[in-house]
């Protein structure tokens, strides 16, 4: 006699006994499952009449295969563990009496005990919890798809690759509403973290700080939900970042300061110290921690042998000792130590022109430019130069670093607006700041 189990009893209810009846529920299922988990491979799944008839009449040694089971429980709404258990509450009046009958026919059989556990039920709960609807292929893809972004960021810039990082941060937090072991779950919290990292960087050098911090926030909770240290510190770097170019430098300080104290020999705390605390400090005018916080990176970087370099801007890999000069650099400018802007520029410049990174050329320009004006006597035609040559090399990808610079450096020019270099660079950035993407920045600085 087949044995009743708790799916055969939820069929028999719906009038699904027949092949042809469950097999089209089943399938009507599995399409909207596989809608719902964004996984199409389960909209393929059928069950042939042989397998319905050994799930029907519960002649099951084992489960049924894991994307068998996720649709059985969305069909039915049941665990699998409990579908294939014998149904004892609510049976059948029929199944009730053949049950009888057959305890009648074998008094003699020792009734079940009731701390007895069934293997098929231990089964079951195995595989879920080590099911996922994560597997390794997935999670390559989506750390793959993130590496791209990075790699091709500073040639293809955040208006056409943010879609794409949008798109891993969705399938991410998609897969995390579902079920997966803690080895790929955690993998997935790192991947999370990383695509709204690169979210945030991305909607600073679109000028959009609001939003650049709620992603940037995302990045550094997700990642330290799992201990994620790399990936937080990174973060923390980015939303300083963030708060700089926003005008509120004494935060972009207190927040890079705060993640340096955590992990003071870091390698993620170079661009901490550079990026996030001397070009802040620069801006608030404290020469000391400037020094400071500059020697305390390149000490960091010799300890941790980083490139030489220009590494990418938006690389989760520790900064290259070109990149942290860069941002001495920045810093120099602000404290108007123009000897030192000068002497650094020409130490990195090499390195500099031949890199990838036509924004990170462009703004090496606009910084020596702004020094040039600072002068004891300034070099007018040298800087104008320089400063057009910065609006070129970016080119139809502005980003708001650019923007922002290009601007001081026409208002600085401003008391030579008559000098003919000074006049034609005026004309070339206001061309140049019509761009719908740079009006946006514009909008944004006000």
């Amino acid at each position: 006699m087949p044995r009743t189990t708790l799916l055969r009893q939820l069929l028999q209810q719906r009038h699904l006994t027949t092949h042809e009846a469950f097999a089209a529920q089943y399938e009507r299922a599995a399409t909207r499952l596989a809608e719902l988990d964004r996984d199409p491979r389960l909209a393929s799944l059928q069950v042939s009449p042989r397998q319905f008839d050994r799930w029907y009449g519960g002649e099951l040694l084992t489960l049924p295969r894991p994307d068998a089971c996720r649709v059985l429980e969305h069909m039915l709404g049941r665990p699998v563990s409990e579908l294939f258990s014998t149904a004892y509450d609510g049976d059948s009046e029929h199944d009730r009496d053949e049950e009888s009958s057959r305890g009648r026919q074998a008094t003699s059989a020792p009734p079940p005990r009731e701390d007895e556990e069934n293997p098929m039920d231990i089964v079951t709960r195995t595989r879920q919890l080590t099911a996922s609807n994560a597997d390794d292929a997935t999670l390559t893809f989506l750390d793959s798809s993130l590496e791209g972004i990075t790699s091709r960021y500073e040639q293809d810039g955040p208006y056409v690759l943010r879609p794409q990082a949008r798109q891993v941060r969705q399938l991410a937090h998609t897969l995390l509403d579902g079920r997966q072991p803690p080895r790929a779950r955690r993998e997935l919290f790192r991947l999370a973290a990383r695509a709204s990292g690169l979210l945030g960087y991305m909607a600073v050098n679109m000028g959009d700080f609001a939003l650049s911090e709620a992603y940037c926030t995302e990045a550094r909770d997700l990642s330290r939900e799992i201990g994620d240290l790399d990936t937080d510190l990174w973060a923390c770097g980015t939303l300083s970042f963030s708060l700089y170019y926003a005008g509120r430098y004494d935060e972009a300080d207190a927040c890079a300061a705060a993640a340096v104290e955590r992990a003071p020999r870091h390698a993620q705390s170079i661009r901490l110290l550079a990026n996030g605390r001397a070009r802040a400090l620069g801006k608030t005018g404290d020469r000391r921690a400037v020094e400071q916080a500059i020697g305390q990176a390149l000490r960091l970087s010799d300890l941790h042998e980083v490139p030489v370099g220009l590494t990418s801007c938006i690389s989760f890999e520790p900064y290259g000792r070109a990149r942290t000069l860069a941002n001495a650099v920045t810093s120099h400018v602000a404290l108007r130590n123009t000897a030192q802007v000068l002497c650094d520029a020409e130490h990195i410049d090499d390195l500099v022109e031949h890199s990838t990174s036509s924004w990170s050329r462009s703004l090496v320009r606009l910084d020596v430019a702004t020094a040039l004006l600072q002068q004891r006597a300034p070099d007018i035609d040298h800087a104008m130069a320089l400063g057009s040559e910065a609006l070129r090399l970016c080119g139809d990808t502005p980003i708001s670093s650019v923007y922002q610079r290009s601007r001081d450096l026409h208002e600085q020019a401003g008391p030579w607006r008559d000098h003919p270099a000074v006049r034609d660079y005026g004309d070339e950035f206001r061309t140049w700041s019509s761009q719908p993407a740079a009006l946006a920045m514009a909008s944004s600085a006000s």
